[in-house]
């Protein structure tokens, strides 16, 4: 199967590359500078560089591949709006390109916000409002409506593995800049995990079992206390471990406060996903993890 995958060298799409290359699919990457480029063809996939900005283009990638993994997103979270915005746009160019066809598109989101104090599972829906700007899933939905075969891979809130540049790694530093490593309140609030190479063994899955349902939880840990989260971070650094307010973590201080539980039994028992990678605990025993 021919692929044209967004996002092909981030955290989690460049590791979605590699497993489908290594399953035998042909893959076409998305990537928006010269020398991003240049790592991807070194991989055997084929290069598409341009952006996400670049509509037409992108929609000619996806009416020239078999199926489309959207993987792409701008973290930048001073205009996360802007950036949700722009994800729409994109989902709605793939739609374009698609409708009419049986091939699938696979975009992605997470689980913030979807179902607090809780364990969230597949069946949830994310709520619908300027409380909830990303619009990655609401677009896939309104995508298959109109028959499009579109599903929404749901990520951790920590997609894990050494080199991971994503939360964990802000908390990180964060400690090292205060000499303490920090949770809010009694630190019960829980994160669900999943290590990179589970996630994009995932994406492959449903793509190569056709997309069926609407929504997949890549989600191996159901939810780790904060506060244990906090414990593993002080060990690697040998810092103490210690409560602290909101302000103590500037930018962070939203998604350190969140409860982000989450199940993925139905996405298991449909696909036959089985998570065998560390968790994430067992990662952060790893002094890679602490490297600066």
């Amino acid at each position: 199967m021919h692929v044209f995958v967004t996002g092909a060298t981030g955290w989690v799409g460049s590791m979605v590359v590699e497993d489908l290359l290594a399953a035998g699919h042909r893959v076409t990457g998305l990537a928006r500078s010269a020398d991003k480029a240049a790592s991807l063809a070194a991989t055997g996939a084929r290069v598409l560089q341009a952006t996400l900005d670049d509509l037409d283009r992108l929609r000619d990638a996806a009416a020239g591949a078999d199926a489309v993994i959207h993987t792409a997103f701008n973290h930048d979270f001073s205009q996360f709006a802007e950036n949700a915005e722009q994800d729409r746009r994109v989902i709605e160019a793939f739609g374009e390109a698609l409708e009419g066809t049986d091939r699938p598109l696979i975009v992605t989101s997470g689980i913030a916000l979807l179902a607090p104090g809780r364990v969230a599972s597949e069946g949830d829906v994310p709520p619908d409002g300027p409380s909830y700007p990303r619009r990655s899933e609401a677009a896939a939905r309104a995508l298959r409506a109109r028959g499009v075969r579109a599903a929404t891979v749901r990520l951790a809130p920590t997609v894990h593995g050494i080199g991971d540049h994503g939360f964990v790694p802000a908390l990180i530093q964060k400690a090292r800049e205060t000499g303490v490593s920090a949770y809010l309140g009694d630190g019960s609030n829980r994160w669900a995990a999943v290590h990179r190479t589970d996630a994009a063994r995932l994406y492959r899955l449903v793509l190569e079992t056709g997309a069926t349902v609407p929504v997949y939880h890549a989600i191996a840990e159901e939810g780790i206390a904060f506060g244990t989260i906090a414990e593993a971070i002080g060990r690697g650094l040998g810092l103490p471990t210690l409560p602290r307010e909101p302000a103590h973590f500037g930018w962070l201080a939203g998604f350190v406060a969140q409860d982000m539980a989450a199940s993925s039994e139905a996405t298991r028992d449909r696909l036959g996903w089985r998570p065998s990678g560390p968790t994430l605990i067992e990662d952060l025993e790893q002094p890679g993890y602490f490297a600066d």
